[in-house]
């Protein structure tokens, strides 16, 4: 009976000092987009991935994309929970830094695979890819060839986008219509919305619709094929190669004054840049990652389109400007 009521004691101390180590663990909380968050996203193997090495538990928390995750902050202001936020794209950083939520990362950039050189001492790139429009070879036989040939064409073909004012890709195509048509844009938006069968929140959504054949073609990035090609070895599906070039997105993450989390956050953003994350990127985010070379991606990025000219505006033009656009948006859409 001694022996029994010992070995009960011994358990009960084992579980004690299990359930401290365990409660005695840092939690880092990252704000992302929902995609991210997935079973079949990045986030599953980033977590698994980084708690190895952390001795920390990884708190990542989905939002809709990467506009609420800004409009989420802006909200919250210094009581937010998030220690770090992953997500947001170039489209957004001035906006962002505006809030003055943000510290600088102070963390050394390695050689990276941007199309351009990187200087931000308060955001970080991660991956980058471009906009484009997917459609279904067998069902679209001759997908406009620009952006002005599906603007125009009356009997063009139907297309899914996301609002820009919660989807980082619903903001891209609002800067693309902008960067070719400039002060004809809100004419261009007029002559689209009649073939735009719906305007969803986010990304996963309207690709979603899009697979159901709710529409001929979906606002998406040219990277996106080679999910089909590598993950469901399908060919069916194509990104529409436009002459005027494609804009491009770069998403980044950004550490919080508020966080209490630093040294651990750091640590994060540091892992961020490693090749075990970047190598996570392709076959999960399925963008280009932004330290892999290309030689390293697998080979169903091999043929995809060429999406130059790569176009982009400064962060600075967007900030200021992007709530007058916006509104332009609403008005065309609401003819």
């Amino acid at each position: 009976m001694i022996f029994f009521q010992k070995l009960l004691s011994a358990s009960i101390l084992a579980f004690i000092f299990a359930f401290n180590v365990q409660a005695a663990k840092p939690n880092l909380t990252v704000y992302t987009y929902d995609s991210f968050t997935s079973d079949w996203g990045p986030g599953p193997k980033v977590k698994e991935a980084f708690e190895k090495q952390c001795n920390c538990t990884l708190e990542l928390v989905g939002l809709e994309d990467g506009v609420s995750l800004l409009n989420r902050l802006k909200l919250e202001g210094k009581n937010t929970k998030a220690d770090l936020v992953l997500g947001i794209d170039t489209n957004l950083t001035a906006e962002a830094r505006a809030t003055d939520l943000f510290e600088p990362h102070a963390l050394s950039m390695p050689k990276s695979t941007l199309p351009q050189s990187w200087n931000d001492d308060t955001f970080l790139p991660y991956d980058y890819g471009y906009f484009a429009f997917v459609y279904n070879k067998e069902l679209l036989k001759n997908p406009p060839t620009s952006l002005k040939d599906l603007v125009k064409n009356p009997d063009g073909p139907t297309i899914l986008i996301q609002d820009p004012r919660t989807s980082t890709p619903g903001l891209g195509l609002l800067l693309w219509v902008k960067k070719v048509y400039g002060d004809k844009a809100e004419e261009a938006w007029n002559q689209l919305s009649k073939r735009i069968v719906t305007v969803s929140k986010g990304w996963s959504e309207a690709y979603g619709l899009f697979l159901k054949g709710e529409a001929d073609m979906v606002l998406s990035y040219t990277t996106s094929p080679a999910y089909h090609i590598i993950a469901e070895q399908d060919k069916r599906f194509a990104a529409a190669k436009f002459n005027e070039g494609h804009y491009q997105q770069i998403e980044v993450a950004g550490l919080l004054k508020s966080g209490n989390q630093k040294e651990l956050s750091r640590q994060f953003l540091q892992f961020m840049l490693s090749k075990k994350f970047q190598s996570i990127i392709p076959q999960t985010n399925w963008m280009y990652p932004a330290i892999l070379a290309k030689s390293d991606l697998p080979d169903g990025f091999n043929n995809l389109i060429d999406p130059s000219p790569s176009l982009l505006f400064d962060d600075q033009i967007i900030s200021s400007n992007r709530k007058n656009w916006v509104n332009e948006w609403l008005e065309a859409m609401a003819n």
